[in-house]
Order: structure tokens, then sequence, then C-alpha cells
């Protein structure tokens, strides 16, 4: 199985294999050229090149009507590029056809980047109540039922996604992320540290965990934290920021500051952010100008 990454959605979509026989009758040596087709535009996606995958798919499909893997890994190019709407006629007609989970998951995706919220929902339910269970699903629900501000029924979703893939950290993420909004960081914590035994090195889980051990004033675990991201993903402009607070409130200072600036070099628009981190710090910097906090950040 191939973990390719669905545009907007936050999930990791997974195209699975190709079908034993395709829908309609084709000649071996056609459906070989196809298979070896989709298979350079599934590598296409994995390299962020949507537009190829797109080309290449819609070439199949085009030759092959009835090709479910051709219209979900067109599907997926569209959605990648958040051209939603042009993904849906084609995702519509493979799901009509296939009731295959990872089709429809991609369609309430496609239908919620359309603003088709109702429909999403909808679609993803059927997705959640195929057999066997399809994780993806679960997720993607989650996810917007969450957008939707139906908190309850998202954590339910997810929860009813883990009692079938208990180490799917990706929906182990998003339900922490959903505690932590209801301000539940105990649950949130247990949560985190669960999917960092599967993945420990997952720079989302680290920056969570240390995001909820700042929030419990546990400051000097939070940097120690932070500083593992930074060390993991040295672009990761807003866990450097954060880094710089923990260490204003543990009277570093210097460091803070400088971790702080640094940060803000690298994404100018975490500037409020950063003025906020100076400014609420016990051991930070108030500024009564935005001038002078600007030209303090650029040092």
């Amino acid at each position: 199985m191939r973990r390719l990454p669905l545009a907007q959605s936050g999930f990791l979509f997974i195209v699975g294999p190709m079908p034993k026989r395709p829908p309609f009758p084709a000649s071996p040596g056609r459906t070989n050229a196809h298979d070896r087709a989709l298979e350079r535009a599934s590598l296409a996606l994995r390299m962020q090149r949507p537009g190829e995958a797109e080309r290449i798919a819609a070439e199949v499909l085009k030759a092959n009507r009835g090709s479910l893997r051709a219209a979900q890994v067109l599907g997926q190019a569209l959605l990648m590029q958040n051209r939603g709407a042009e993904a849906i006629a084609p995702l519509e007609k493979a799901a009509r056809r296939s009731q295959d989970p990872a089709v429809e998951t991609l369609l309430g995706a496609a239908f919620a980047l359309t603003g088709r919220i109702d429909e999403a929902l909808g679609q993803l339910g059927r997705a959640t109540a195929r057999r066997p269970p399809y994780p993806p699903a679960f997720l993607e629900h989650g996810i917007q039922l969450a957008r939707a501000g139906r908190f309850a029924e998202a954590i339910a979703a997810l929860e009813s996604g883990l009692a079938f893939a208990p180490d799917a950290v990706d929906m182990q993420r998003e339900l922490a992320a959903l505690h932590l909004k209801r301000n539940d960081r105990g649950m949130a914590r247990e949560i985190l540290l669960q999917a960092l035994k599967v993945a420990p090195d997952r720079t989302d889980l680290l920056s969570a965990l240390a995001q909820v051990m700042l929030l419990d004033g546990e400051y000097a675990a939070a940097a120690e934290t932070f500083r593992r991201v930074v060390a993991l993903r040295p672009d990761d402009a807003v866990a450097r920021a954060e880094l710089g607070r923990c260490l204003l409130e543990l009277g570093q200072r210097e460091a803070g500051e400088t971790s702080i600036r640094i940060a803000t070099r690298e994404r100018p628009e975490l500037f409020g952010r950063a003025i906020m981190s100076l400014a609420i710090s016990a051991r930070g910097r108030f500024f009564l100008r935005p001038s002078a906090a600007a030209k303090f950040l650029r040092g």
C-alpha cells in the first residue's frame, strides 16, 4: 500500500492495489500498459507532481473508462491541486460502479473542498460503514465533522476508526487535537504518547506534545521536545518560535529571543505570534510601537 498526501485534508490517503480484473474486457497487453502507466502516475503523486499524474491517469481513463484505479489517481491528483469541483465527476462515476471506500473517501474530500459539507459527511459516513474497514475514511470523516464544529461526533468517528486500526497515528494526532480544543490536556497527552511509541520521530506529534507541556507549565520538558523537533526539521519556524517562548519562561532570555528572531526571519508571518510570545512571558518584552518591535526582531 502506498501513502500519498491529500491536499487540504491533512491525512494520508492510501492508494490500494490494482483490481485483479478490469471492469471491462481489455487485452493483456493493453492492461499491462495501463498498469505501468498508473504506476508512473502514482510515483508522480509521491514526488508531488500532481499535474503529471493527472495527465497520465486521464489518458488511461480515456482508453478504459471502467478503470477504478485511474479514476482514483485522477481524483487524487486534482485534489492535490485544489481542483475539487473537477474531481467530483470521475470520482462519482467510480464510486457508483465500485462502492469502493477509498474512492468514496476521495469523493467526500472533494465535496468538502467545494463547500458541499452535507454531501461530504454523507459520503464519508457510507465509506466508514464499508467492511472490511478503511481507516482513512474514519480519519477524513473525523476531520470534516470537526471542521463543521461537531466535535463530539468527530471524536466518536476517530475512536471508531482506532478500534479497527489502533496504531493509526494520523487518527491519534487528530483525536489528540480535538481533546486539546476541549482543554482535556490529560487525554491529549495520553494519546500523543501512545502515538509516539509507533512513530517516535513524527515531528507533528512531538510538536503537539510539546504544546501540551507548554500549556501545563512544563517549560523545560517542552523546550527539550521543541529542540528535538527543530533538530529533525531545522526549517520548522513555528517550533523554533515556541522553543524561544519556553526558553523565555525558563529565564534564558538571550537564547529565547534569539530563537524567536530566527523564526520570524524564516517566516515573517509569525511576527504577530512572536510579539505575543514576548509580551505574555513573565521575562519577556513589551513594545509600545510596532516599529520598535519590528526593529527588535530584526536584531
